[in-house]
């Protein structure tokens, strides 16, 4: 054996070694514990970056050190392979989507095998092959049949000027199509959803099961998940429509002096006069051009129209206006609210800018009933602190408040037992939608029969193929809608001439089950057989960036819980452990506002693993050098001739000499 450190010999040789012994594949037996170590797998961009390597060997330390002490260890790769960008190259380059992703695929295979990292690339998946989407299909149709995917009407993106639905990420900060550079609107367009809200309340109580979850990320899931507890009332129109209204503050109703649609809300047509219609419709087209982001911007000024009607307050009988505003969002709670602008600052400040009426119903504590010290005229802001209720009725000298005995709780029991309202849980979580008039994604499993409505393809029938012959133009509707050889097939139930779902599925389909497909990676007939699944299962290691905290892990939970409920796992969670690792960022690299997926991977080319100083490093340099900078859960900022990274370069280099010196003297 060579005796001087020779890194490209060694590391050359030995990998070949590995390879041949299968050192690396997860072992079939069961006859020692398992150890489950998974790394995020990554989007075929094509080329590796610096964050790449330190993720992966994160799990690569993990996973070889678990083999050490004794453990059948299962550390696989797989690519997250659907995507906008592929398609986006298939516009501009004039390539297939599937040759361009296929492509990146192989070279970045090919840089990540000299890395030399324990992977066993046996189990390897690509979510957009049939062999994969075959079984997201077959997933989705599982959620069809217990009624948890429906199809419904949602806002969207929409191009005016290449008449097609845009991602968010499509999107500039101006709003405008970063393609055509027209000025985007909001449109309703049927969509698939996935009723993630009948999971709401588990996948908020088991976030206490997570304890080897940071704590960080299980408060960024409870926020999202938001519950709230207050009550339901039903407002009435001038006409006798029902307005139903969710508030948290129902000891505040006797303070409500007007109300707010959404301008997508279904009844403002029928409330506006037509005194007031032509201001409506033109607040409504600027509503439809904003983000729901700056709709609800904080320090946005507070805009609306008022519909010329009213209604009326359930608790009081009093007339109170019903105007619109973009702050209120159709799909959030019910599209309206009734506004209380003694007592809620948003309300106060949208009631000063139109002069509106404001009705104190909550005094300091202390204060004289009768003197009522605290007056509208008087305020600044609204009044959100303690006191106790006045001019609410029979809920007078009643201490505000959300604890038990309080305001609220009385204010319930009162509209309960009077039936002006219930006393309801509701979420800031919605349903999530998972249509996407896209061509590059695992098509929806559907057929829309004239006569039986929508049919789900027969399992027999699956996968539905992506048709290979298509037209990318980046102008109008989803390649797969203008198909017709395609779209039109026999209804599988009754033989009538019938339409496939030409919507295809959002990516995080495919990465919220991906986990489970490793266990049992080739098998043709099963998305996974449950023995395998269940015995690798949960995820003893999962590493990967905090930005996946919310969507991506949120969405991992809601699969791993519904496919329980069908009788597929055992597992209430699919990870264990949580490790949510530093990104590595270039040097120039600031974070100054949210960026999409795809601009972050244009980032993360500035930092490749190829180029100038990195070309000559060996794998067992780029790994050590990866881990030793800083903690791993710290962002990492990559210096191309700074000190720093010389120093850490050197000392790498120098830790392993070291260590094969030592091997060689033993």
């Amino acid at each position: 054996m060579e005796s001087r450190y020779n890194p490209a010999a060694i590391e050359e040789k030995w990998q070949q070694v590995w390879t041949e012994q299968g050192l690396d594949l997860a072992p079939e037996s069961i006859d020692k514990p398992k150890y489950y170590a998974l790394s995020m797998f990554p989007y075929p961009s094509g080329n590796l970056h610096m964050g790449h390597v330190r993720n992966y060997t994160i799990t690569d330390v993990i996973a070889r050190h678990k083999r050490m002490q004794g453990y059948r260890v299962l550390h696989p790769m797989g690519w997250d392979a659907f995507g906008l960008p592929a398609e986006n190259a298939a516009i501009e380059r004039g390539i297939p989507p599937a040759q361009w992703t296929h492509q990146n695929i192989e070279h970045m295979r090919s840089q990540l095998k000299p890395l030399g990292l324990s992977i066993d690339w046996s189990r390897e998946v690509v979510t957009c092959s049939p062999d994969y989407y075959h079984w997201t299909q077959w997933l989705f149709l599982q959620f069809l049949q217990a009624g948890l995917a429906y199809q419904k009407e949602a806002m969207v993106n929409w191009d005016p000027i290449d008449q097609t639905v845009l991602a968010n990420e499509q999107v500039d900060n101006q709003g405008k199509s970063w393609r055509s550079g027209a000025l985007v609107e909001r449109r309703l367009l049927r969509q698939w959803f996935l009723k993630i809200t009948d999971y709401a309340e588990q996948l908020l109580n088991d976030l206490d099961k997570l304890t080897g979850w940071p704590d960080r990320v299980k408060l960024m899931q409870e926020n999202w998940i938001g519950k709230s507890t207050g009550a339901q009332v039903i407002f009435k129109t001038m006409a006798g429509d029902h307005l139903p209204v969710f508030t948290t503050r129902p000891d505040t109703l006797w303070g409500a002096t007007f109300m707010v649609l959404s301008p997508e809300h279904p009844l403002v047509e029928k409330l506006t006069t037509p005194e007031q219609a032509e201001v409506i419709k033109a607040y409504q087209s600027a509503a439809a051009s904003q983000s729901e982001i700056d709709r609800t911007a904080e320090d946005k000024e507070k805009t609306g129209v008022w519909t010329g009607s009213y209604a009326v307050n359930p608790v009081n009988d009093e007339k109170i206006p019903v105007w619109i505003a973009d702050y209120v969002l159709m799909g959030y709670g019910t599209g309206a609210i009734m506004a209380v602008p003694a007592h809620d600052q948003r309300d106060f400040e949208f009631a000063k800018t139109f002069n509106l009426p404001i009705k104190v119903v909550v005094q300091p504590v202390g204060q004289s009933l009768d003197a009522a010290p605290l007056t509208a005229d008087a305020l600044t802001t609204a009044y959100v602190q303690e006191g106790v209720l006045v001019h609410s009725g029979a809920l007078d000298g009643v201490v505000a408040g959300k604890g038990a005995g309080q305001s609220v709780e009385a204010a319930v029991k009162w509209l309960e037992a009077n039936g002006k309202g219930t006393g309801t849980v509701t979420y800031r979580l919605r349903d999530w939608l998972i249509s996407r008039q896209r061509y590059w994604g695992s098509p929806i499993p559907v057929i829309h029969c004239p006569t039986c409505g929508t049919v789900p393809v027969p399992d027999a029938d699956l996968p539905v193929l992506l048709p290979e012959e298509v037209e990318f133009s980046g102008r109008g509707p989803s390649p797969l809608s203008k198909l017709e050889s395609w779209i039109n097939v026999p209804c599988p139930t009754c033989g009538t001439p019938a339409r496939r779902e030409t919507d295809t599925m959002d990516t995080f389909m495919c990465s919220s089950w991906y986990y489970l497909r490793y266990p049992d990676a080739g098998n043709p007939g099963q998305a996974f057989d449950p023995t395998k699944v269940n015995d690798w299962m949960p995820v003893d290691q999962y590493v990967g960036g905090i930005e996946h905290a919310i969507l991506h892990l949120l969405y991992s939970r809601f699969f791993t819980k519904v496919l329980r409920d069908r009788g597929l796992l055992k597992v209430d969670e699919p990870f264990s452990r949580l490790l949510t690792q530093g990104m590595v960022q270039a040097a120039t690299y600031k974070i100054r506002r949210r960026v999409s997926i795809s601009h972050l991977n244009t980032l993360m080319l500035l930092i490749p693993v190829i180029p100038t100083q990195v070309r000559n490093w060996k794998s067992s340099t780029k790994k050590c050098l990866s881990l030793s900078t800083m903690a791993l859960t710290r962002r990492m900022c990559w210096q191309s001739m700074g000190q720093i990274l010389r120093a850490c370069l050197f000392c790498s280099k120098h830790r392993l000499k070291k260590i094969w010196n030592g091997m060689m003297q033993m």
